[in-house]
């Protein structure tokens, strides 16, 4: 009898042992599985692009690790499509802020490529000449540097850049704003800058393998920095670069540092890189706006003219001028 009641027990305990495996496994197959967003270095991060499609980005702390993460796909592109890897590289970095900018991680554009025509993949909407303008989206961002690679290689407009001395990358910066590729003036002194600041050319020379003439290249490279004196509105401009200071262009230009800031109506001398800082007065309207601690005894020393033909030319009767009253100081 004892017996009986044993294996009954036995038969129950296996019975209620196999409903909570069960339980269990029915638990575990409905259990929702959520992406796992990261901040660090080189950790991928799930993003959305327009179509609700996730993306999968990468974070990097610094230009370096930026470089170092794409140098072997801009190497390969370099092999197959003969596009300088430094310049690829540099692009990368300029077009993406070193792979950090809102659109790349949202989108894994790193050349910032628009949707243009024909065009069919995943997209997503950014503002950039325009509100609203489509940009492609990658899955991975790899795909992003054949992508540039296919473009450069499809559009008849950077045809003669192929044909340019292999890693010549000057002429690359050069022909690129040349074609139309971006629209800031200064795109190819920012790409070449990069190219020297972290020496990207030894990608060039590693795809070609011979020793590029650095030192050429580099003494070009001065030569496009360093023109920057421009004519505009029979004024001339300089347009500041990387490192410049407004006393190294007075002193370049021969131009005292006084004479700079009330030229270009400056109460400081802090200075950021594109700004346009005007060499000479415009010949044709040539005006002063009053600024703060101007007098009318300073400008007519400033200009070479008298108070008494200051104070005509502009109606004065007195000696009284306040702040954003534009002069007429033509004599």
């Amino acid at each position: 009898m004892k017996f009986k009641y044993l294996i009954i027990l036995t038969l129950l305990a296996i019975f209620f042992s196999s409903c909570k495996s069960k339980k269990q496994i029915a638990q575990s197959q409905t259990k929702k599985i959520y992406p796992k967003v990261v901040h660090k270095n080189k950790e991928e991060v799930v993003v959305k692009n327009i179509d609700k499609k996730e993306v999968k980005s990468t974070i990097f702390n610094s230009t370096e690790d930026y470089i170092a993460f794409f140098k072997d796909a801009a190497i390969e592109e370099m092999k197959l499509f003969k596009i300088p890897a430094s310049i690829t590289l540099a692009q990368g970095i300029l077009e993406s802020s070193s792979g950090n900018s809102e659109l790349t991680k949202r989108s894994n554009n790193h050349f910032g490529i628009k949707c243009h025509k024909g065009w069919e993949g995943d997209h997503t909407l950014h503002d950039d000449d325009e509100k609203g303008e489509c940009f492609r989206v990658y899955k991975d961002p790899t795909t992003s540097y054949r992508d540039h690679s296919l473009f450069l290689t499809s559009r008849s407009r950077y045809s003669n850049l192929f044909s340019l001395e292999p890693g010549d990358y000057i002429g690359w910066a050069k022909g690129l704003s040349e074609a139309g590729y971006a629209t800031d003036r200064r795109y190819p002194a920012k790409l070449i800058g990069l190219i020297e600041k972290f020496e990207l050319h030894k990608y060039d020379t590693q795809v070609l393998g011979k020793s590029f003439d650095v030192n050429t290249k580099t003494q070009e490279k001065n030569l496009i920095l360093t023109n920057t004196k421009v004519t505009q509105n029979n004024s001339e401009i300089h347009i500041v670069d990387t490192g410049e200071t407004l006393f190294s262009i007075s002193k370049h230009y021969g131009i005292s540092l006084d004479e700079l800031q009330k030229l270009n109506e400056l109460t400081s001398s802090n200075i950021y890189v594109g700004q346009e800082i005007k060499l000479k007065e415009n010949i044709k309207n040539k005006t002063h706006t009053v600024t703060k601690g101007d007098t009318l005894y300073s400008i007519s020393k400033h200009y070479g003219i008298s108070i008494d033909e200051l104070k005509k030319i502009n109606n004065l009767n007195s000696n009284e001028i306040s702040i954003g009253k534009v002069l007429n100081v033509e004599k």
